[in-house]
């Protein structure tokens, strides 16, 4: 009853704030209009005809053997690159979190683990067919085989588990670092070995973990463009598919049904991670370790973990480092020659470089901030506030992680480039850039508001109250009191959000037009044609924009966030003057 009368209250005041009212009205629309829409007029030019409801659109396509062979194959790629990548990453967690290992290696880790968030999805594509192709240093030049193909199935795989398995890797980190020691040193003492612990201890209570790292990794893979484009030649998955079905049979319907497909798929896994594994990793492992772990220093384990974690790294960190390589060779795949620069200054020169870093970063610096602030208001509403709506904004704000970015694209196609319900209404919205800035938006406002919400759990709501006791409105509060309390989770969604926009492809592929150059399409064209030293020009420089980003972030934390270390003098006058006012108090 006073549960009920409390929540009473709190709409009551919520319904009197008009700030409040007129943001969460604002939420909902743009909510709406750009994510459920363009998904809802999926379903409709699927399942709608001239005669009304039909499924003719899915029986043309589901007679099509390119299209059954795309789901199969998005199908077999998905589970095979879920499950290697959980693997791995669990091998590497494992060894960082219960092996006593040499610090040169735990910072490997962290360098393999900031790669695939600092360069664009398909580097890894360029550098295998670059090291490993037909005309590869490695297989060419090194081993003189020249009949190899690594386009294809395995070329798909490789590339995507070395690419996602950072992922599995923290995220098995942090549930490895939570279980407590105490229940696998009670196994040691009754006379397991370390391997019946691991099999009867430690591997059930990461079931669920390892459930959610699988999911993730699988729903990343099947949603993924530009790797099968770049390197799976005649390998057809449903992300090429559904592109090649715009773009080669302007066959817009088609393709909007082989989006509902792809959508069901990662819709279906999404809501098995989402609302059943999480719910049962957080049942499982509750809480911190109560103590410290004694890691494992026996050199029989310890040196080959250590060694083969080692060379795994360094191969990944090999395939990265051929990027920069690559951009410097006179002719990629021949002998040797002095390496020149001439590549990156033909970026400028010749193939409108100049414009499309300028339109890249222009773009994601508008979406940034914008995602940053929608980011932190939705994680507001969602914490701190308590109205009927709350859970739409909050489920609606999540969609777009499921929502593989083709299909998005695709979405978007066929809601604006006539208007709303072909109405004409925002019509002008399709072939601009404020279409690719709102695609940037949605793409990122899942990662934002996530780390918003665990941000703001944090807060005593007695803070904010006292806020309103003297006489704030709601949007003083947020921009005086919350916001500064969370400026380092806003920091990190604000660059975040510039780097996932400034790296995407997928989701803007079928929506860029020939005014706007952006960086990953122009790399992604290059790669498509052969040419890979322009390609990996290209690459290099992005990458270095997103690295310098990032960089810039921490040191923005570490010197003025909320976190931030403060100098041993001013630590000590701090600590003078809660001892100075403790003796007035109690004088």
């Amino acid at each position: 009853m006073a549960k009920s009368q409390s929540a009473a209250l709190d709409r009551k005041k919520l319904m009197a704030d008009p700030i409040m009212v007129g943001t969460i009205i604002v939420l909902i629309a743009f909510l709406t209009l750009f994510i459920l829409y363009p998904l809802a007029i999926l379903l409709v030019d699927s399942f709608y005809g001239g005669t009304g409801f039909t499924l003719d659109t899915f029986k043309r396509i589901m007679a099509m053997p390119t299209f059954i062979t795309a789901i199969g194959n998005t199908l077999k790629v998905g589970f095979l690159v879920g499950i290697l990548s959980t693997i791995v990453g669990l091998l590497f967690a494992y060894v960082e979190v219960y092996v006593k290992m040499w610090r040169f290696v735990g910072g490997l880790f962290k360098v393999v683990s900031m790669l695939p968030v600092v360069s664009p999805p398909f580097v890894l594509s360029l550098s295998m067919i670059m090291l490993f192709g037909k005309a590869g240093i490695i297989t060419r030049q090194w081993l003189k085989i020249y009949d190899n193909s690594v386009y294809g199935f395995w070329g798909i795989v490789i590339v995507q588990t070395l690419t996602f398995f950072p992922v599995c890797y923290m995220m098995l980190k942090g549930l490895l670092k939570n279980i407590d020691p105490s229940l696998e040193e009670a196994a040691r003492d009754m006379g397991a070995s370390r391997w019946k612990v691991f099999a009867t201890v430690t591997f059930p209570l990461l079931l669920p973990g390892l459930g959610n790292a699988f999911l993730v990794t699988f729903i990343e893979s099947i949603a993924d463009f530009a790797n099968p484009m770049i390197i799976g030649g005649s390998y057809d998955t449903l992300a090429t598919t559904i592109y090649l079905q715009i773009t080669g049979a302007y066959d817009k319907e088609g393709a909007a049904a082989m989006a509902v497909v792809l959508l069901c798929i990662t819709l279906g896994m999404f809501i098995v991670q989402k609302y059943y594994l999480e719910a049962k990793t957080a049942a499982t492992l509750t809480g911190k370790a109560s103590r410290g772990r004694m890691l494992i220093e026996d050199r029989s384990v310890t040196i080959p973990l250590t060694i083969l974690c080692s060379l795994a790294t360094l191969f990944v960190i090999m395939m990265y480092a051929c990027v920069p390589i690559g951009a410097l060779f006179p002719t990629w795949g021949y002998k040797f020659r002095p390496l020149t620069f001439k590549w990156f200054g033909q970026v400028f020169s010749r193939y409108h470089g100049l414009q499309a870093f300028r339109d890249s970063f222009v773009l994601s610096l508008i979406a940034a901030p914008i995602t940053a602030l929608l980011s932190m208001i939705i994680s507001y509403l969602v914490v701190k506030r308590n109205f009927r709506s709350k859970g739409f904004i909050e489920a609606v704000s999540m969609l777009a992680m499921a929502v593989p970015g083709t299909v998005l694209g695709v979405g978007y196609i066929r809601g604006f480039s006539g208007g709303v319900f072909h109405t004409g209404f925002l019509q002008s919205l399709y072939g601009s850039a404020a279409i690719l800035i709102i695609v940037f938006i949605v793409r990122s406002l899942p990662t934002g508001t996530r780390s918003g919400i665990s941000a703001l759990r944090q807060i005593d709501k007695s803070i904010e109250e006292s806020a309103y006791d003297m006489g704030a409105d709601s949007f003083k509060v947020f921009m005086t009191v919350t916001l500064p309390l969370i400026k380092d989770s806003f920091l990190s969604g604000l660059v975040t959000a510039f780097v996932r926009s400034i790296t995407a492809i997928s989701a803007i592929i079928l929506l860029v037009t020939p005014s706007v150059y952006l960086i990953t399409v122009q790399i992604n064209e290059f790669a498509e044609k052969g040419a890979y030293s322009i390609a990996c020009a290209f690459a290099t420089i992005l990458i270095l924009i997103t690295y310098g980003s990032v960089l810039l972030m921490n040191l923005f934390i570490k010197y003025f966030g909320t976190s931030r270390k403060l100098k041993p003098e001013k630590v000590k006058k701090a600590k003078i003057k809660r001892i100075d006012i403790r003796v007035v108090k109690e004088g």
